[in-house]
């Protein structure tokens, strides 16, 4: 309710401030090409997520000191808070960070994001920097319309700076023209009134335009050219700090529980040191002019004071805030209680069908659907793909070779959550049907229990795969990259043919068939068995180390493939005793499926990765 309130709103406003001076449509399209470069930051350095940024926040955060130095250089080199924090939440949801870290990395990000208002002050505003933004805008798109992530990403970074730098420009150029038909200055309003006020209108310029940043610039780039007060102008930026706690409040709300103490520490800080700076703004300011005395600043040289004042008090407030980290922390676990995760509940398991012959064994064959279903989910997810897409008939090659951030999934939640409790069910279920019941369908009974523990281990093994999958495919080496994709591609065929099957309208032989199929060629695809392991080593493409993963990791997609389709050739492809015994007849053993193996040729030389 709320956004659809605010859109119109804007846009009202924009109108009318359109149609009173045409001249303000410079300063606009100076603020939207610069909150444009930063999605164009932000878009670059997501591109170096799923490996160097989580390494490398992973082996920082072991200490409080850590966090928070890595919020600092790490928002000063994106000058995004919002991908910083991004990035924290998502580690923290992972349980590989704690809150402490978190909100360690936090308070640091607000220090970091000080340097922009240094930037713009120091060099924005006394520099022609249009003059490099046309080059980096040229050389960033031709660098974005490259395949390779790593050129993406760099393209859009330098295409992001260069949007930057333009926007800057134009809301310089504008707040000069602008002063020609309204002066701004002519509203400024002193003393305590005016503190609160312009906190106020700097708080909702955050909201509203979803970047600290942006108000901060447009904040100096107003001073610099008169139209606000250097005190007014202090309550501005003291309101972008509160304002940017509400655009992650907004953003925690489809949050976790970890997601909402985040945001909750971000309002404590920012709140607390809005608080400080408007209560001793007369100290800050005396402060400010000995500290820019000290450094050189002249005295009416009020942005540069500006950016002084800005990382100051936020210094002042990381200062009373850090000791008390650990009481923060300590009030914010018991301030969101985190809820018992819920788990998957059997569908069709129940006492009315117990007594039941068939519908007994029709509701384990269903229940065991259900499990599959949930597996299937945790599978696509750890491979990296998309559950819905697999489950359609497109092209699973290009649902692998398809550009996606590899992130790693916590499968041993999903695991307890969606796979242990309907296992554990269907197995209490079976052991609990009475003996004059269970006589008539004993051995399909236990062949579909022994399918559910098929779904189980097979899961298991997935855990142990996404280990060097993740890893792997943001290597450096195209070699292991392909390789790694390929064990994608079989695993992902598996899945979508099983996934397909309830669709096909064919005989239960044929689809036994189907599956044998799938098995013959997952089995002339294995590195061990074609010899393409011997050819990588051999020419020295991939290092020993990457040569172990790879036939450990091919023994995991093996087991985890076979388990599948066994489950499927229970479940799917049978049903009734007669059925069965046709299955075994015409299905192929595992010496029968070597030989058809046999018959194809082996793959030639080392995979190739799709240019």
């Amino acid at each position: 309710m709320l956004k659809k309130i605010i859109l119109p709103t804007i846009f009202g406003i924009l109108a009318y401030g359109f149609w009173v001076s045409p001249d303000l449509k410079e300063i606009a399209a100076g603020v939207a090409i610069f909150l444009f470069g930063m999605l164009f930051l932000e878009e670059g350095f997501k591109a170096y997520t799923g490996g160097m940024l989580e390494g490398l926040l992973r082996r920082t955060t072991d200490r409080l000191w850590k966090s928070f130095t890595l919020g600092v250089v790490s928002t000063t080199l994106m000058q995004s808070s919002s991908l910083v924090s991004v990035i924290t939440i998502s580690f923290l949801s992972a349980g590989l960070i704690g809150l402490a870290e978190g909100v360690g990395i936090i308070f640091g990000a607000n220090l970091g994001t000080t340097t922009g208002a240094w930037l713009v002050a120091g060099l924005g505003l006394k520099v022609n920097i249009s003059a490099y933004a046309m080059p980096m805008l040229a050389f960033g798109i031709i660098l974005v319309m490259q395949r390779s992530r790593p050129l993406k990403g760099a393209g859009y970074i330098l295409a992001g700076l260069g949007f930057l730098f333009l926007g800057i420009h134009y809301m310089k150029e504008g707040f000069d023209t602008f002063k020609a038909s309204i002066d701004l200055a002519a509203y400024n309003v002193p003393g305590l009134a005016g503190l609160l006020l312009f906190t106020l209108v700097g708080a909702l310029a955050t909201v509203i335009m979803q970047s600290s940043h942006a108000t901060l610039v447009l904040t100096i780039t107003a001073l610099a050219a008169q139209q606000v007060s250097y005190e007014n102008a202090l309550a501005l930026a003291i309101g972008a700090n509160v304002g940017t706690t509400i655009t992650a409040i907004l953003g925690a709300m489809s949050a976790n529980v970890q997601g909402k103490r985040l945001a909750g520490a971000h309002l404590v800080f920012n709140m607390t040191t809005g608080i400080i700076a408007i209560v001793f703004i007369a100290q800050f300011m005396h402060a400010v002019d000995a500290l820019s005395a000290a450094v050189g600043i002249a005295a009416e040289d009020y942005t540069l004071k500006l950016a002084v004042f800005h990382t100051l008090f936020n210094l002042v407030g990381i200062v009373v805030m850090l000791p008390l980290t650990g009481r923060l922390v300590a009030f914010l676990e018991r301030a969101f209680v985190e809820s018992k995760v819920g788990v998957s509940e059997p569908r069709y398991l129940n006492e009315a069908v117990m007594e039941i012959p068939d519908a007994a064994l029709q509701a384990v064959r269903n229940e065991t659907r259900h499990l599959f279903e949930n597996a299937f989910d945790v599978i696509a997810h750890a491979l990296n793909l998309s559950p819905k897409a697999l489950r359609t008939d497109r092209d699973v090659r290009t649902l692998v070779d398809e550009p996606r951030r590899v992130e790693k999934i916590e499968i041993d939640q999903q695991y307890e959550r969606r796979i242990k409790s309907l296992y554990g069910a269907i197995v209490a279920f079976v052991s609990r049907i009475p003996a004059s019941t269970i006589q008539a369908h004993r051995e399909e009974l236990y062949r579909l229990r022994q399918a559910s523990r098929d779904i189980a281990e097979a899961v298991k093994d997935i855990k142990h795969l996404q280990k060097n999958l993740v890893r792997f495919l943001v290597s450096p080496n195209h070699q292991i990259r392909a390789q790694y994709n390929l064990l994608r591609l079989n695993l992902a065929t598996v899945l979508q043919q099983i996934a397909m099957l309830p669709m096909q309208d064919q005989d239960p032989d044929m689809l036994v068939l189907s599956l044998d199929s799938v098995a013959a060629d997952l089995q002339a695809s294995d590195v061990l068995a074609n010899g393409v392991l011997d050819t990588l080593i051999r020419e020295e493409a991939i290092s020993p180390d990457m040569a172990t993963s790879l036939m450990n990791d091919s023994t995991y997609v093996s087991n985890v493939a076979s388990n599948l389709l066994s489950m499927a050739r229970v479940v799917y492809a049978s049903s009734g005793t007669e059925l069965q015994d046709l299955e075994q007849h015409i299905s192929l053993d595992e010496r029968e499926i070597q030989e058809v193996v046999g018959s194809i040729p082996p793959a030639t030389g080392a995979g190739k990765e799709k240019a």
